[in-house]
């Protein structure tokens, strides 16, 4: 009896590419270890869809093509080590991890991406010496799956974080500040809170608030509170308070929506061709963060908001996600309301909350 595995290995050194590629594709769906070293093999293959197809069924064989691999993170041919961490990022088998760390110092970029992203999904805290370094890497591809990398690895990158928010790079910092948030650990929440109020570099300043936002932490959101009233930081802030969901921060969100407390004066921003200013994208973030923090005494408030063309949509969602309470109100105004537009607003969002006319 024929043996099918053999006849395609045999496949992969045919004259015509196709035959091979059809043979790559087929070994991938039987995943059988004795077609490991031929598909590495064919990993040099002049024909770019006959690697990427080696490539997958490498993949697919996964765990007996892991040792192989790894040590084709040394070979000299820099297409086999760029294909080689592709596949280990995507089979993230910890059996390789020294191989891949040592592939950060690779010269080839899309090496060192490939075996953050690898590091990064064997979550093994060795790596974090050899990742810190590569967060002012050249290329930007690199420095964010570094970013991404530490920040899997969670609590135990948290103290090597921290130390590289004081490096004098500000990209450095940059990066460090992201994955803190990435890593949604409440043991980033004051760092990242000193931060704020202490760093001169605005970016920073901005991106400390999202990362705030994505651990969502209510310690921070007294806080925010005060950094709400910052030019710069207002819409960011506005929408990081609705991810923590705190309802304290109910009335200052409220503030901001009806356009009161405003600060003097309010950056341009270019958005969409027209001119926008920075409090109109922080009354927009604070009525979606209203719908997000759910407190249903803000329904007039969103319902006020529906006349306003800068938080109409905004405040439309917002009141499909406080649900039925939200209903008697938008019937009130489809019943008053003689602008079109405001009304196809209120149609669209009845018909999400499950209202339909006649319905009583």
């Amino acid at each position: 009896m024929a043996d099918s595995v053999l006849e395609q290995i045999a496949a992969l050194r045919d004259e015509d590419w196709a035959v091979r590629e059809d043979a790559a594709v087929a070994l991938g769906g039987l995943r059988d270890k004795r077609a490991v070293e031929p598909l590495i093999a064919v990993l040099r293959d002049s024909d770019r869809a006959v690697r990427e197809a080696a490539g997958a069924a490498l993949t697919a064989i996964g765990e007996p093509a892991v040792e192989p691999l790894g040590a084709c993170l040394r070979d000299q041919n820099l297409t086999v080590q760029e294909s080689a961490a592709a596949i280990l990022a995507s089979i993230g088998d910890a059996r390789v991890a020294d191989q891949l760390i040592a592939a950060l110092t690779s010269a080839d970029w899309v090496v060192r991406m490939h075996a953050a992203k690898a590091l990064g999904r064997i979550g093994d805290a060795k790596a974090i010496p050899a990742l810190m370094p590569l967060l002012q890497d050249k290329v930007k591809a690199v420095r964010e799956e570094i970013s991404g990398a530490l920040a899997r690895l969670g609590p135990a990158a948290i103290p090597v974080l921290v130390e590289a928010l004081t490096h004098q790079e500000w990209l450095v910092r940059l990066h460090a500040v992201e994955s803190m948030g990435k890593t949604k650990s409440p043991d980033a929440v004051d760092p990242l809170l000193r931060l704020l109020f202490n760093d001169r570099d605005s970016s920073l300043r901005e991106d400390a608030v999202r990362a705030l936002g994505e651990i969502g932490d209510a310690r921070a959101v007294e806080f925010l509170l005060t950094a709400i009233k910052e030019p710069g930081l207002r819409p960011l802030v506005a929408e990081a308070l609705g991810k923590i969901g705190d309802r304290r921060a109910v009335p200052a969100l409220v503030a901001v929506v009806q356009g009161t407390d405003r600060p003097e004066q309010s950056r341009t921003v270019a958005g969409c061709g027209d001119q926008w200013t920075e409090e109109m994208a922080a009354q927009a973030a604070a009525a979606r963060s209203l719908g997000q923090i759910g407190d249903v005494s803000t329904i007039p408030t969103l319902v006020a908001a529906l006349k306003n063309t800068v938080t109409r949509a905004e405040a439309a969602a917002a009141l499909v996600a406080l649900g039925q309470p939200a209903i008697p109100h938008l019937v009130a105004v489809l019943k008053n309301e003689q602008d079109g537009n405001i009304l196809f607003h209120v149609k669209e969002a009845l018909a999400q909350l499950g209202w339909r006319q006649g319905r009583v």
